[in-house]
C-alpha cells in the first residue's frame, strides 16, 4: 500500500487557481489534473458519501446535508453518525482487503462511529440547564484531550458564523482550516495513517459572503475580496503538501463543489404558504414551522429544495406552481429523481432546482416580527433548512452597538445565563455564492489533483478537452492510489 493524504479543500475550481494561489499552481502542474462531474446535490454530505462510496444518493441515502424525517415529523441537519450512510465506506473496504490499513478521517462529515482508526468532528456540548460549549469529538476518546493539550482548543467561531473567514479575537481568518491541519500534522507524526483524509474549509466562507469570479473581465479573475482568502488557504494547503511529501505520503487535493455568484434568494416555502399548504403554530407569540401538518413545505438545502406532499393528489398542483417562481430552473418528480439518483425514502416528493444565479432560504414566516427566535442565531440543528446568512452580522446593528451586544451575551453565558446571540440578519440578499446544482463553466466544478509524472498537469492545460470524471469515480481513484 501506499500511503496516501487527501485534502478536501472546499470550494477550490479551477478558476481559482492562480497567481494568488502559486503554491497549488506548483502542485497542479506536476498533477493529472481533473473536474469533478459535480454530486447532485452538490453540497458537503452528499459529495463526501459519493466520494467516500462510489454510489450515489438512491444508493447510499445521503440525499443532502439534512433531511425530514416522516417517521419523527422533524427536519435534522448536520447529524454525524456515520451508519446514516447505507452503503460500504473506501476506509472500511480496505481494511477488509489489507488489514494493515489504518485511516484518520479529520473533520470529513459522518465522522461519529465510523470505524476510523483516529476521528476527529466538530461536537458542543449541551448541559441539562441550556448552556452550550464549543468542543470536539475525537476516537479513540482519549485523542480529545491528547490533542488539545498539544495544539489548543478548537477555534470554533471559526469553523462557523459570522466570526468564519474573518479575523476576530477568536482567531485568524483561516482558524479553523489551520488548526484542522495542525491536527493533521499531530496524528501523522504519532500514527502514519495510511490513508488521512483531511477537510480544509476556509474557501467556504468568504466565496458565500461575497462571491467568487468576475465573469465580465477577460478570463474570469477571483473578486477582490476573496484573494486574501486564496492566499491563506494556499499558504495552509502548500505547507500540508510539503509536509506529507518529505514523509513519502502522496498527495491528493479535491474539493467538494464550486461556488458561483447569485442573486436571487427563492422563499419557496413562503410561496407555499401564500397558497394554504403550510401550517405554523403559536410557541411564544412566534411562529414555527409545523411539519407534520402541512400539506406542502420545503427542506431547502442551497440551491436545491426537497419538497414534501402530504396529499399525492397534490404533487402536480405544486409541481406546476413551482416551475411558475422566478429563479427556479426545474422540478424533479419520481422519475426525474431515477434519473439523477436521488430516488430515495429521504428525498422529497419533488426536487426544486434553482438556476445557477439563486438559491433557496428556508423562510416560512411572512413577517420577520414573528420569525422564531433561533432565526437570528447561529443554529444549524433547529433550522429547517441550510441557512447561509449566519455568515453575517446584522447590519442594522452600528459596530458599537453589535460589540455591546456580543459582549453583554458572552458575560451572561459565562454567568450561567440563559441568553440568546441573536446578532443574525434576517436579509437573504447579503449572500453572494451558493451551490448545489452543476455549474455551466467548467471551471467552476470541483477539482480532482493526484499524483503523476512530471508534466502532466501542463496537458491538462492544453487539452481541448480537458479530464472529467464522475464524483463517484473519485472513490475508485483513491482506491487505486493506495493500493498501488
Amino acid at each position: 500500500m501506499k500511503r496516501t493524504a487527501v485534502l478536501n479543500v472546499v470550494g477550490l475550481t479551477r478558476g481559482l487557481v492562480g497567481e494568488h494561489t502559486p503554491r497549488l499552481r506548483a502542485f497542479l502542474e506536476r498533477s493529472t489534473v481533473a473536474h469533478i462531474d459535480p454530486a447532485f446535490p452538490a453540497v458537503t454530505c452528499t459529495a463526501q458519501s459519493n466520494y467516500l462510496t462510489g454510489k450515489v444518493p438512491s444508493q447510499h441515502g445521503i440525499v443532502g446535508n439534512g433531511w425530514y424525517d416522516w417517521g419523527l415529523s422533524e427536519v435534522h441537519f448536520w447529524k454525524q453518525s456515520n451508519r446514516l450512510v447505507e452503503a460500504p465506506k473506501l476506509f472500511e473496504e480496505l481494511k477488509a482487503l489489507k488489514p494493515e490499513f489504518t485511516c484518520a478521517k479529520l473533520f470529513w462529515w459522518y465522522n461519529m462511529y465510523s470505524g476510523a482508526d483516529w476521528s476527529i468532528t466538530p461536537r458542543p456540548m449541551y448541559p441539562a440547564d441550556g448552556r452550550k460549549f464549543f468542543d470536539i469529538y475525537t476516537w479513540p476518546l482519549n485523542l480529545r484531550t491528547e490533542i488539545k493539550r498539544e495544539i489548543g482548543e478548537f477555534p470554533f467561531a471559526t469553523f462557523w458564523g459570522p466570526a468564519a473567514g474573518r479575523s476576530s479575537p477568536q482567531g485568524p481568518p483561516d482558524g479553523a482550516s489551520r488548526w484542522i491541519a495542525a491536527s493533521a500534522r499531530w496524528v501523522e507524526e504519532r500514527h502514519s495513517p495510511t490513508l488521512s483524509l483531511v477537510y480544509l474549509p476556509h474557501l467556504d466562507y468568504n466565496l458565500q459572503r461575497f462571491g467568487t469570479v468576475d465573469p465580465s473581465k477577460p478570463g474570469r479573475p477571483p473578486i477582490s475580496e476573496i484573494l486574501p482568502d486564496l492566499t491563506a488557504i494556499d499558504t495552509v494547503v502548500g505547507d500540508l503538501i510539503d509536509f506529507y511529501s518529505n514523509r513519502g505520503v502522496q498527495v491528493v487535493v479535491l474539493s467538494e463543489y464550486g461556488i458561483t455568484p447569485v442573486s436571487t434568494p427563492i422563499h419557496i416555502n413562503r410561496e407555499l404558504r401564500r397558497r394554504g399548504w403550510i401550517t405554523v403554530r403559536d410557541e411564544l407569540g412566534l411562529e414555527l414551522l409545523d411539519t407534520g401538518n402541512s400539506l406542502a413545505f420545503s427542506v431547502a438545502d442551497h440551491q436545491v429544495a426537497h419538497v414534501h406532499v402530504k396529499d399525492p393528489t397534490l404533487r402536480n398542483t405544486v409541481r406546476e406552481m413551482l416551475m411558475g417562481l422566478d429563479g427556479i430552473a426545474e422540478v424533479l418528480d419520481g422519475a426525474g429523481k431515477q434519473v439523477r439518483g436521488i430516488d430515495h425514502r429521504r428525498a422529497g416528493d419533488l426536487i426544486a432546482i434553482a438556476r445557477e444565479n439563486a438559491w433557496f432560504t428556508y423562510y416560512y414566516w411572512m413577517d420577520d416580527d414573528l420569525a422564531p427566535d433561533f432565526a437570528r442565531t447561529v443554529d444549524i440543528h433547529r433550522k429547517p433548512g441550510y441557512d447561509p446568512v449566519e455568515l453575517f452580522t446584522d447590519p442594522a446593528l452600528s459596530p458599537m452597538a453589535l460589540k455591546a451586544r456580543i459582549a453583554w451575551r458572552l458575560i451572561q453565558k459565562k454567568l450561567g445565563f440563559r441568553m440568546l446571540m441573536n446578532v443574525i440578519p434576517l436579509d437573504a440578499t447579503l449572500v453572494k455564492g451558493s451551490h448545489g446544482v452543476r455549474p455551466s463553466n467548467r471551471d467552476d466544478w470541483p477539482l480532482l489533483l493526484t499524483p503523476s509524472p512530471e508534466g502532466a498537469g501542463k496537458k491538462e492545460e492544453t487539452s481541448a478537452a480537458p479530464h472529467v470524471v464522475a464524483s463517484t469515480e473519485v472513490y475508485s481513484i483513491i482506491k487505486t492510489l493506495v493500493l498501488s
